[in-house]
């Protein structure tokens, strides 16, 4: 057996035994769209994803380098790891109540909070994908009922950084960042509870991660029991499948993503057959906790 396919073993069984749970959160527009799941390249500065009405535009930013007193440019954000930094970001200002949230004076302790590896490699990996994206700056887009809105935001307002003194390590790593007053605004009414364990179960995998974050926010929003609601293997790729070119290379490794989800969600609800999924109304991953969702963000 593989590690991974150990870990989620061992995760299904707390999380299905009960017991504590730790809860992180995910924006709900964000559960709805995603980021890139592999690096596109220093070349690409703007990614963009739609769903159903929703649309999402993330541009790449630039960090004032405080040794050499220039800008930066940091590229996308992309992978496992932006989603994990961003959820446990979201669960602090939670928490809290506050728009600065300090990553801590030991670099290690934050990633052994995220539940990863310490090791030199893994820690740089994790430096850089924050500093893109505190960087970054979004465009939501909603369509409905004719008319169009297009919401300018960025996660993150304002970060400090500090650099390695190792000059090979070219990384940059925010000490304390405060999310901006939009974003923090909008996380307080419109964050989905996610298990802690179940996220660091699927922490080798974005799309897992995403799907898991997707059916926490979409199954909650199926508010009557017996109703159901089908999703065509299309969408489906439209929303999660943006690097496969046809369908059914992106239904094998979807299914895949699905199968470890359903590990960790037990209480997920829905069929898959050779036209797509339907989901029926199901309880929520983290016991007792429901999304909040407004009017904006009733997309598939």
């Amino acid at each position: 057996m593989t590690p991974i396919g150990r870990k989620l073993i061992e995760t299904a069984a707390e999380v299905s035994g009960g017991g504590p749970e730790a809860v992180l959160y995910q924006h709900t527009v964000l559960c709805q769209t995603v980021l890139p799941y592999r690096d596109p390249g220093d070349g690409v500065r703007t990614w963009e994803q739609r769903n159903g009405e929703v649309g999402l535009q993330v541009n790449a930013g630039s960090v004032w380098h405080p040794s050499t007193c220039e800008f930066v440019p940091v590229g996308l954000p992309f992978g496992p790891k932006p989603r994990l930094i961003l959820a446990c970001l979201n669960a602090e200002a939670i928490r809290s109540r506050s728009r600065v949230i300090a990553v801590g004076d030991s670099l290690t302790g934050f990633v052994q909070r995220l539940g990863l590896a310490t090791h030199g490699r893994n820690v740089r990996a994790i430096k850089d994908q924050l500093a893109r994206l505190a960087a970054a700056s979004m465009r939501l887009g909603v369509a409905r009922e004719g008319r169009s809105v297009t919401i300018n935001s960025q996660i993150v307002g304002a970060f400090d950084l500090w650099c390695e003194k190792d000059g090979r390590q070219r990384a940059l790593w925010p000490a304390t960042v405060k999310l901006s007053e939009d974003y923090f605004d909008s996380l307080m009414c419109h964050a989905v509870p996610l298990d802690e364990r179940a996220l660091a179960a699927l922490s080798h995998s974005a799309m897992a991660l995403d799907v898991y974050a997707w059916l926490a926010q979409r199954l909650n929003r199926i508010v009557v029991p017996k109703r159901r609601v089908f999703i065509s293997w299309p969408a489906l790729q439209a929303q999660f499948g943006g690097g496969y070119d046809r369908v059914r290379d992106f239904r094998r490794v979807f299914l895949q993503a699905l199968r470890q989800v359903l590990s960790q969600y037990r209480g997920a609800r829905l069929e898959v057959d050779e036209q797509g999924m339907t989901l029926w109304a199901s309880p929520p991953p983290v016991r007792g906790r429901t999304a909040v969702i407004n009017q904006l963000e009733r997309g598939g």
